[in-house]
C-alpha cells in the first residue's frame, strides 16, 4: 500500500486459512445466515453497529457493498466459516482503512450458537497478520462496549493493548455506553 495514494486499488478480496478456519468474501447466498446469526438480540447487544431487529434486505445491501469497499482501499468485509464444512459463524474485517496514514479498524462478530469455541481469537489473528504483512498497515485499532469483556479478551489475545476509555462514547438503545479502546502497532506485534 502506497500511503500518498489514498484511492490504490486493493484487487480481489482475499480468502484466509487457519487451521479451523476459512475468512473468504461474502456471497449473496449467506444474507439469510448473516440476519439469522447478527439479528440475535445478544450479538446486537455486544455491538453499537448491529441494529435489532435486522432489517430484511439490510444484509443482501450490506453484502453488495463489500467488493466495491474493498476496491477502493476503504474497508475488507470476510465471512468466518468453519474449514471442514463451510458453516458460517460470523463475520471479521476492516473498518475504517485510512491508506494515508496505514491504519484500520478491526471488528467482529461471532454467531451465539458458535460462542466459546475460540473462532473469533483465530480469525482475528489471521486478519491482524493479514493487515501488516499483505495490506502494510502500520496501526490497527478495534474497540468495543465496556460491557462487553469477552471483545477485550480477543484484543488482547492477538496482541493489542488498552490505549483508553472514552466516556459515554455510544448511545445504544437509549442509553449511554462507554467505549474501550485498543490498538497495536506492526512494529510491537511480536513483542
Amino acid at each position: 500500500m502506497k500511503s500518498e495514494d489514498a484511492n490504490q486499488a486493493f484487487g480481489a478480496m482475499p480468502t484466509l486459512r487457519t487451521e479451523r478456519l476459512v475468512l473468504r468474501p461474502f456471497s449473496p447466498a449467506d444474507a439469510a445466515k448473516v440476519q439469522l446469526l447478527a439479528g440475535h438480540r445478544e450479538i446486537a447487544s455486544t455491538t453499537y453497529a448491529i441494529p435489532n431487529p435486522y432489517p430484511d434486505g439490510a444484509a443482501e445491501q450490506w453484502i453488495a457493498s463489500h467488493g466495491d469497499a474493498y476496491a477502493q482501499g476503504k474497508s475488507l468485509s470476510l465471512a468466518i466459516t468453519l474449514s471442514h464444512d463451510g458453516t458460517l459463524v460470523g463475520a471479521i474485517g476492516f473498518a475504517s482503512i485510512t491508506q494515508k496514514h496505514e491504519r484500520a479498524e478491526i471488528g467482529y462478530w461471532i454467531g451465539r450458537p458458535y460462542w466459546g469455541n475460540g473462532y473469533c481469537g483465530e480469525a482475528a489473528k489471521e486478519l491482524v497478520r493479514f493487515g501488516f504483512d499483505e495490506l502494510s498497515l502500520n496501526r490497527i485499532t478495534g474497540q468495543y462496549l465496556t460491557r462487553n469483556p469477552a471483545s477485550g479478551a480477543v484484543m488482547r489475545k492477538i496482541g493489542m493493548r488498552h490505549e483508553g476509555t472514552l466516556g459515554q462514547h455510544v448511545k445504544k438503545w437509549g442509553k449511554f455506553e462507554d467505549v474501550e479502546l485498543y490498538g497495536i502497532i506492526k512494529k510491537d506485534r511480536h513483542a
